[in-house]
């Protein structure tokens, strides 16, 4: 099993998937679904791709990708929210707990390289 920042971000993916889908088929909106699929599912992507990092530097690289990738989900959550295509703020949240894991997670290892 992975860690709890890599099982999360993926189910994040997965919901976002779905999402996406549902919006696209309910509302006939893919301009933002499509910006969110992609930033929604390099997040776990970048985690992934982090755990097999080449040293320390290239971890936490990967990481400000993945938190880079979070907020720009964030961003596109909240106009699919405020615009009205999506209702259900737990999938914010959902982006906000991941990007604080990341966050926390990016700060740790740049205090363990000191």
């Amino acid at each position: 099993m992975g860690s709890p920042l890599q099982e999360k971000s993926k189910a994040f993916a997965l919901r976002i998937i779905q999402i996406c889908n549902e919006v696209k088929q309910t509302k006939r909106e893919s301009i933002l679904t499509n910006q969110l699929v992609r930033s929604g599912t390099s997040i776990g992507a970048n985690i992934r791709e982090a755990f097999y990092a080449h040293g320390r530097a290239d971890f936490i690289a990967k990481l400000q990708i993945a938190l880079k990738e979070c907020s720009e989900s964030e961003y596109w959550l909240e106009l699919l929210i405020e615009s009205g295509y999506y209702e259900d703020n737990a999938i914010l949240d959902q982006c906000i707990e991941i990007k604080k894991l990341l966050i926390a997670s990016i700060n740790t290892a740049k205090n363990n390289a000191n």
